[in-house]
């Protein structure tokens, strides 16, 4: 499947139905009054957020959408009937801007949550709503008005609370394809991954948490070098971010500082999410002890970190589970430090 994550398209609301000009035409009442219904209103487009979609590619091929037009009234003031809303379902995660001025319309975090993205036109009044002192048969009624329209530009944030970054080949989908029961592409060469890959992994009491496979930033990603501007965006949501680190890379150091860099230079305050660093690759590792232990002090130096600096190997599973004890207990402190702010603000 293609990954989609930033579309523009065109909405419009669908345009309301027609009032129309009618009178009583009854047995035994030969001069009847006014009795034209309203239009019915337009049908407005609808975003639906939903938990099953991970991407926006639909919106390739359905570049405009409408909704209904209403039903022009009827005799005997009957209203028109009202058109049908469009429904469009969206990946939860989903921003939407307005694609002319830059506006944020909304924000779809949350499964089933809707937005109105254009509103359907008002029906247009029959004659009846005419009818006066000084003119008792109005032959005139007012048309439907069209629906709102508007080019909106949609951007796919992946929802995940733990953003899985790196260096292309670091480890990260071997990482989430052991931790979770996701099966990204894996190979040894860099940028495989070329769209972010998400993976459930369960915690001890069983809920689930979401792990975020970045793919692979290099130095200028920020800037939209190699894959690392599309994708960079996706780290915005995380709570917590894992930084995995190549063992086996010729300088570890630089690596780490680089990818660093990035993120400083993306900005969005995300140097200042709990970060955890981890060496991949443990198993594949021809180094000394003292180069290693060496590698890890100047690692927790350069990320100020109070935790240790995990040595894993996810091939081989080697330091998952202290890594994961350490992530479950940051996102616990994390969730207590917010029901607090919230209790403290209510």
């Amino acid at each position: 499947m293609q990954f989609i994550d930033r579309v523009e398209i065109e909405v419009a609301g669908g345009k309301g139905g027609d009032g129309i000009v009618a009178f009583r035409r009854e047995k035994y009442v030969p001069a009847g009054g006014p009795a034209g219904g309203n239009g019915g209103k337009g049908g407005s487009v609808i975003l639906r957020a939903v938990e099953h979609l991970q991407t926006l590619l639909d919106f390739r091929y359905n570049r405009r959408i409408e909704g209904e037009n209403g039903q022009r009234g009827g005799p005997n003031n009957r209203t028109g009937a009202s058109g049908g809303d469009r429904i469009v379902q969206v990946p939860v995660g989903t921003m939407v801007y307005d694609a002319t001025t830059e506006e944020v319309i909304g924000d779809l975090i949350e499964p089933e949550q809707t937005l109105v993205v254009a509103a359907g036109g008002k029906g247009g009044l029959g004659n009846k709503h005419f009818l006066s002192n000084s003119n008792r048969a109005p032959e005139y009624a007012l048309p439907g008005l069209e629906g709102e329209q508007r080019f909106l530009r949609l951007e796919l944030k992946l929802l995940a609370e733990v953003g899985i970054v790196g260096k292309p080949n670091a480890g990260k989908s071997t990482l989430i394809s052991a931790l979770s029961a996701s099966r990204p592409k894996i190979a040894d060469y860099p940028f495989t991954t070329l769209v972010p890959n998400l993976g459930v992994v369960r915690k001890p009491s069983g809920d689930g948490t979401v792990f975020a496979d970045i793919p692979g930033l290099i130095e200028g990603a920020h800037l939209g070098a190699g894959l690392g501007h599309e994708f960079l965006r996706h780290i915005e949501r995380t709570r917590v971010l894992l930084h995995l680190v190549d063992i086996t890379a010729p300088d570890p150091i630089e690596d780490y500082e680089m990818i660093q860099q990035e993120l400083a230079a993306y900005g969005r305050d995300l140097l200042n999410r709990p970060q955890i660093v981890a060496l991949n690759k443990m198993d594949a590792c021809d180094r000394t002890e003292a180069e290693i232990e060496a590698i890890g002090t100047r690692l927790s130096e350069l990320s100020q970190s109070t935790t240790p600096i995990f040595q894993i190997s996810a091939v081989s599973r080697q330091g998952l589970d202290p890594l994961l004890q350490d992530i479950w207990t940051t996102i616990d402190r994390l969730k207590e430090e917010r029901d607090l702010i919230h209790n403290l603000s209510s």
